[in-house]
């Protein structure tokens, strides 16, 4: 583009005004400021925009044609300005997070949503995939932080407790099991079930609750694919079993969900990152929005009729980050002095 925004602006003043005097009064700049950049102008374009006569300003037809092409200009640049005027508040950066289905299908869109409005200006890139990807890419720090199932955390990795929730029965409503009340699995027997390939961190804690509580399985299938799962569970008589706070959104129409009991299972989700680096502020902004999601729908299992299915263990360890909350000895009265 030929000359400056300030160029193209000045010479808008001296055309509409037809004076370099009122042009620098309205753009508060000074008359041989105006000059000036009317001057620049003219020798970037090899051209006369302006005569002079008898005390006048007049636009030469070089003028004329540069200002219906600069009002264009000026007010494709306004408009520039403010979309990008939004973009100024919050924090900035980049963002790379790994989640699993079971964070991705409840959680993270309302997370998301507040943590784009709040901070417009960090390009945030979420992957999907199980814990076996994701710990690689973590490790590699090719990505800031995931949400995995807990696990004996290798070298190279810092973990700490992300969310307790409860294991769910997930089955087609045609079954007839009461939505949101605790089940027991053994009482079910035998079962078909659909559970993740033996790679997935949770297949192992699955089927160790069933063959520890006596539920047999009459038929197994692996699925990789969440969708796939949940789509085949509302269209036959196959269950399966996942996180509820991954389920905490259904209402019984496509799926009943019941939180496993006598025993009830839990699920530890931890968070992983990097262990040479610290989180950036983007990333710590965008996890308290996620584990303030995650606590809200998970709070749909710990109270009402969910209870029953049992009080959630204390965790097994501290991870990093973490609160230990000691309780103060109860005092005994002391005895009467009177």
């Amino acid at each position: 583009m030929p000359g400056s925004v300030r160029d193209l602006t000045l010479f808008v003043a001296v055309y509409e005004e037809r004076s370099f005097t009122a042009a620098a009064e309205r753009e508060r700049a000074t008359q041989s400021g105006v000059s000036q950049h009317i001057r620049k102008l003219e020798d970037t374009l090899g051209v006369r925009l302006f005569t002079r006569s008898k005390g006048q300003v007049q636009p030469t037809p070089a003028g004329d044609a540069l200002y219906l092409k600069s009002i264009d200009i000026l007010r494709l640049y306004d408009a520039a300005k403010k979309a990008v005027r939004g973009y100024g508040k919050g924090l900035e950066g980049q963002l790379v997070v790994g989640l699993m289905p079971t964070m991705t299908r409840s959680v993270l869109a309302p997370a998301l949503a507040r943590f784009v409005a709040d901070n417009p200006n960090v390009a945030i890139n979420v992957i999907e995939a199980y814990s076996a990807t994701l710990t690689q890419q973590v490790r590699a720090a090719e990505i800031d932080f995931a949400i995995v199932p807990a696990f004996a955390c290798p070298p190279g990795l810092s973990s700490r407790l992300f969310l307790r929730t409860p294991e769910v029965l997930v089955s087609n409503p045609s079954l007839g099991l009461a939505h949101g009340t605790p089940v027991r699995l053994a009482a079910l027997s035998p079962v078909k079930l659909v559970l993740p390939g033996r790679p997935n961190t949770r297949r192992h804690t699955l089927e160790t609750y069933c063959a520890a509580n006596g539920v047999s399985i009459e038929r197994l299938i692996e699925l990789d694919a969440m969708l796939a799962t949940l789509d085949l569970v509302a269209r036959s008589e196959w269950m399966t079993v996942l996180p509820g706070v991954m389920m905490a959104l259904d209402d019984g129409t496509q799926h009943r969900v019941n939180p496993l009991a006598e025993p009830p299972f839990w699920l530890d989700l931890v968070l992983i990152e990097p262990a040479q680096r610290t989180m950036t502020a983007p990333a710590r902004s965008f996890l308290s929005q996620l584990e303030a999601e995650a606590q809200r729908l998970n709070r749909r299992w710990t109270g009402g009729v969910a209870a029953a299915a049992g009080t959630p263990p204390a965790p097994s360890g501290r991870g990093r980050g973490e609160k230990l909350t000691r309780r103060r000895p109860r005092r005994r009265p002391r005895p009467d002095a009177s």
